[in-house]
Formats: C-alpha cells, structure tokens, sequence
C-alpha cells in the first residue's frame, strides 16, 4: 500500500515493485500541471488530453520497462516527455497546416519573413505556397536542437525566455540555435535551387 505524502521518487519505487496503485497516485499528484501545461500550448482542450494520456502511457512504459533513472527528478522528466509530444504535434501539423493554406489565399504564416507577398496574383501566390511548402520539408533536415527551437518560435509562438526555460539553456543559446537553423534552411534553399 502506499500513502499520498510519499514523494515521487518513493512513488516510483513502489510502481517499480508492483505497486499498480502507485502510478494512480503519481498521476492525481502530477495531472493538473501537465494537463495545463499542454493545454497552455495547444489550446484544445480534446487534443490536449489525448497528449496527457499519450505522456502518461510512455511513462508507464519507460517504468515497467526499467529504462527510468532519474531518481528525484519525476516531475521534469514527465514534462520533458509532454513538452516533446506537444513538439510532434506541431510538427505533423506544420504538414498538414502548409498543405491546407496552399489551397487558400490566406497568409497566416510568412516563413521567415523571407517571401514577400504584397499584391500577389494568382499565379504569384501559387509560386509562394510552393516555396512555403519545400520550405517546411527542409525543417526536416535540421538537427534535432535547432528544429525544436524553430519549431517552438515558430509555430507555438513561444517568446526566446519560453524557450529557453523550457530547454534549460540560456536566451542567448536558443537565440544562436535558431540563427543557426534559418541559415541552415536558407543554404538548403540555394542547395536546392529555391528562389525566394
């Protein structure tokens, strides 16, 4: 049996054993945090859930498979693993989304202020939602820390303090990782022949 004052590390310790109830309590401790925290991001409520209940079901996974280590660190680890599931989330989005405004001739997203847009023709503006497209298939190329960075300033629009709290690193890392990732897309653009 285990008692709601045991910390999480005692918590785990439990679950570990075979304790199914301690896992039940992990998740009542932890539940409102995390939830909000997602919700904070994706501002769904329905799809926020389903990513809370995809955070706990890896987590559940990652314990009864013994991969956990962190010991003391419960909570970061299952917000780091929510925070990255929040991340592919956009990222599939960000698929769906460039596909979606290539059909319309709205402009909610300029791609690094790089295309200009002002008067556009049909034509023209067809040419634009083509370079936005190949634009986001070179997001894939990144590495990894830089697409994050991207794709956290870009698509959830989180301010580079955000970021960098997230991430545990400082302003001015996030800052250089995202410099890095533009001049990264904007060689694989020339590589590519992707005028813009």
């Amino acid at each position: 049996m285990c008692r709601i004052e045991w910390n999480d590390q005692e918590l785990v310790k439990s679950y570990v054993g075979g304790n199914e109830l301690a896992v039940q309590f992990l998740l009542e401790k932890h539940q409102s945090q995390i939830f909000h925290y997602i919700l904070s991001k994706i501002k769904n409520r329905h799809l926020s859930n389903d990513i809370f209940q995809d955070t706990f079901i890896k987590v559940i996974r990652t314990l009864k498979s013994g991969n956990y280590n962190e010991e003391g660190k419960f909570l970061p680890w299952v917000m780091r693993i929510a925070h990255n599931l929040v991340i592919d989330h956009f990222r599939r989005e960000s698929k769906v989304r460039f596909v979606s405004e290539s059909s319309s001739s709205s402009d909610e997203f300029n791609v690094f202020s790089l295309i200009k847009d002002d008067g556009l023709n049909v034509e023209q503006q067809m040419s634009k939602n083509e370079l936005e497209a190949q634009v986001a298939n070179f997001i894939d190329y990144l590495p990894e820390n830089q697409k994050d960075i991207l794709v956290m300033r870009i698509y959830q629009d989180m301010s580079f303090k955000e970021i960098a709290e997230l991430k545990d690193i400082s302003i001015n890392t996030a800052l250089g990782r995202m410099r890095y990732a533009v001049m990264n897309i904007r060689k694989l653009m020339e590589k590519n022949g992707v005028m813009y």
